[in-house]
C-alpha cells in the first residue's frame, strides 16, 4: 500500500521536512524534540503509546510512525475505541465465523486481519472495557487471538499504537484501567506537546493552513496580519492544533482581504481568551525598554515575512522578480526567504488553474 497523497507544507526547516508531509508543521525546541522521538520509534517495532491533549495530532504521528518504518508498504488503519460498543469490540477486533451468532451469515475477519503486516491505531484506548482490556492484552502477549464462533488459534504480524488523550497511569492509579495493559502499551511512549508550549510554531502552522486552504479552495494566497500574532501567541489554545485549524479555515472563508486577521476569541472554544491588552502582557511584565525591544522585533520579524511573502506571491515564485521589488539583490533575497521558512513555489498559488473550462 503507498503512502496516501497529503498536502506539503513550506515554512519548515530541513531537519523537519521529512514531516511535512505527514502535516506534522513546526520547528519549536518541544515539537522538534518530539519528532526526534517519533523518528525513534519508527526504526524499531515496538507497541507504541501516544499521549497528548486533544488536537495535539496524535493520529498524525501515528502514521508518521507507520509510514517511516518498516511496515509502510502494509495497511494502517486506525479504529476509534470509544465509538464501538462494548458487546461489539471483540468482534470488530478479532472477527467471527460465519454462524458465530445469529445475525453472523457471513464471515467478518477484524481489524486486526484487515491490519496484517502493518499497524492498527487504537485512538481513545482509554474507553475500552475492562472486558476489551482483558482481549487486547491477550493478543500483545503473543500475537495470537480466536475469532467468534472458531476455536482456531490465529496469529497476526501486527503493529499496535495506542493514543490516549488521558494519562493512562493515573486512570490505572484509580483501578479505571488496567496496570498489565498500560505497561503493554508503553514500551515506547511518545507525547505529543499542547500547542500553547510550541511558540512561534502557531505562526507557522497558521501560515501552513492558509497556503493549503487557497490549494483546496483554488483562490488567492492569503495571508496573516502581522498584528494578530501577540493574541495567537498568548492565547491558551485548548482544542490545540484542531482548534487553529478551524479558526483559519473560517476567516479564510469570510475574509474579503489578502491580509486575514484571527481573533483567538472567536475560536468559542469554552476558554477565556485575552484582549489586546492582555495579549501584550507578555511583553509588558519585562523591564519597560526591554519590552519595548521585544515587541518592536517581533512586529518587525512579522513584517518582514508578510512583505517578502507577498512580493514573492505576486511575482508567481519568481525570485529575481520579486528580490527587485523589494529593493535586494537575488541572493540576499535568497537569505530572507530561507530564513523565514517561505518556499518559492508558493507563488504558483496565486493564479491556480482551474479544473475545469469552458
Amino acid at each position: 500500500m503507498s503512502l496516501p497523497p497529503i498536502p506539503i507544507a513550506s515554512g519548515v526547516g530541513d531537519e523537519t521536512e521529512e514531516f511535512a508531509r505527514f502535516n506534522l508543521i513546526g520547528r519549536s525546541p518541544s515539537f522538534t524534540l518530539a519528532l526526534a522521538r517519533l523518528r525513534k520509534i519508527a526504526a524499531c517495532d515496538a507497541t507504541t503509546l501516544i499521549e497528548g491533549e486533544t488536537g495535539t495530532g496524535k493520529e498524525l504521528a501515528a502514521r508518521a510512525i507507520h509510514y517511516l518504518g518498516a511496515r509502510a508498504s502494509f495497511p494502517f488503519l486506525p479504529v476509534n475505541c470509544g465509538a464501538i460498543p462494548d458487546n461489539l469490540i471483540e468482534n470488530e477486533l478479532f472477527g467471527h465465523a460465519k454462524g458465530a451468532y445469529t445475525d453472523a451469515r457471513a464471515g467478518y475477519g477484524g481489524l486486526i486481519s484487515d491490519a496484517r503486516g502493518g499497524t492498527l491505531l487504537l485512538d481513545e484506548v482509554e474507553a475500552l472495557s475492562p472486558r476489551a482490556q482483558v482481549a487486547l492484552l491477550r493478543f500483545l502477549h503473543d500475537g495470537v487471538y480466536r475469532p467468534l464462533g472458531t476455536g482456531a488459534a490465529v496469529r497476526a504480524d501486527v503493529r499496535i499504537v495506542a493514543a490516549s488523550n488521558a494519562n493512562l497511569h493515573e486512570l490505572a492509579q484509580r483501578g479505571e484501567f488496567r496496570h498489565d495493559l498500560m505497561y503493554r502499551l508503553n514500551v515506547m511512549i511518545l507525547r505529543m506537546p499542547p500547542l500553547r508550549d510550541r511558540g512561534d510554531d502557531i505562526v507557522l502552522l497558521v501560515d501552513h493552513f492558509l497556503r493549503r486552504f487557497s490549494a483546496q479552495y483554488w483562490g488567492p494566497l492569503r495571508v496573516l496580519a502581522p498584528a494578530c500574532i501577540p493574541a495567537l501567541l498568548q492565547y491558551r489554545w485548548p482544542g490545540n492544533v484542531r482548534e487553529l485549524e478551524n479558526l483559519v479555515h473560517r476567516e479564510f472563508l469570510m475574509a474579503d482581504a489578502p491580509i486575514v486577521r484571527l481573533d483567538p476569541a472567536d475560536a468559542q472554544s469554552g476558554a477565556a481568551a485575552p484582549s489586546r491588552a492582555d495579549a501584550l502582557a507578555a511583553f509588558a511584565s519585562l523591564e519597560l525598554g526591554q519590552g519595548l525591544a521585544r515587541a518592536k522585533a517581533a512586529m518587525i520579524v512579522a513584517f518582514e515575512r508578510t512583505f517578502i511573502l507577498r512580493a514573492i506571491t505576486e511575482t508567481n515564485g519568481n525570485v529575481s522578480a520579486a528580490a527587485r521589488r523589494c529593493g535586494k539583490e537575488r541572493r540576499s533575497f535568497g537569505r530572507l526567504l530561507k530564513k523565514h521558512g517561505i518556499d518559492k513555489s508558493l507563488g504558483a498559488l496565486a493564479e491556480p488553474t482551474r479544473r475545469y473550462s469552458g
